[in-house]
């Protein structure tokens, strides 16, 4: 899969130069599986051989993951507090407390978590839909979402100018820690639904007695 998906973004960039890399990038923000430690240090290995500049490569990613975040904040928004609260009262396991506990964190934290979740793996990308649903100011996103981006972008771009022919390198230490992410992630899932499972559970228990 990644050398299918290195092969379409080396077309993008062949075709379109520097934009390719950031068109490639939006995309990445909009459907994770799309992977940036194969896109990024690709940008960088053809900026070393001269595709593109090496300024080139950091600031269209960059504007890419902007572009890509801005999209999913105005799904967000547009998706609403009050929306999301009638969705959540539908669902199976969740309440629309949970949403407001949510809700709360972000107002907390939400600074730091647009900033750091630009440089977590999955996280990247979701990051940007709470915050359209707290209507973060949107200059305040813009902000903090370029920032971390353009910290991860340059860490990524760089190590494929620096490792040349060897840039596949980086997604396999990469691969590691999002593997370590996803699982953590996926056992998080399975504590919750099985709390909510036993809560429910009791609750019936509650009832018959």
């Amino acid at each position: 899969m990644s050398t299918s998906i290195a092969d379409w973004a080396t077309g993008l960039m062949e075709s379109l130069g520097a934009p390719g890399a950031g068109l490639a990038i939006a995309l990445e923000n909009l459907f994770p599986p799309l992977p940036s430690e194969v896109i990024l240090p690709l940008a960088g290995f053809t900026a070393g051989r001269g595709g593109m500049s090496l300024v080139e490569a950091l600031v269209w990613t960059t504007v890419g993951s902007l572009v890509g975040a801005l999209a999913l904040y105005g799904i967000g928004a547009a998706l609403g507090r009050e929306r999301m609260l009638r969705i959540a009262e539908k669902l199976p396991l969740i309440k629309p407390s949970d949403i407001e506990r949510s809700e709360a964190f972000f107002n907390r934290h939400g600074g730091k978590a647009v900033f750091f979740g630009r440089m977590i793996p999955i996280f990247r990308s979701m990051i940007s839909i709470p915050a359209g649903l707290e209507r973060m100011p949107l200059p305040r996103f813009i902000l903090l979402t370029t920032a971390g981006s353009a910290l991860w972008n340059t860490a990524f771009v760089m190590a494929g100018y620096l490792l040349g022919e060897n840039w596949a390198l980086v997604e396999g230490y990469v691969g590691i820690a999002t593997n370590v992410i996803i699982g953590l992630v996926v056992l998080a899932i399975l504590v919750f639904v099985g709390v909510r499972l036993a809560e429910r559970s009791k609750g019936e228990h509650a009832r018959r007695d």
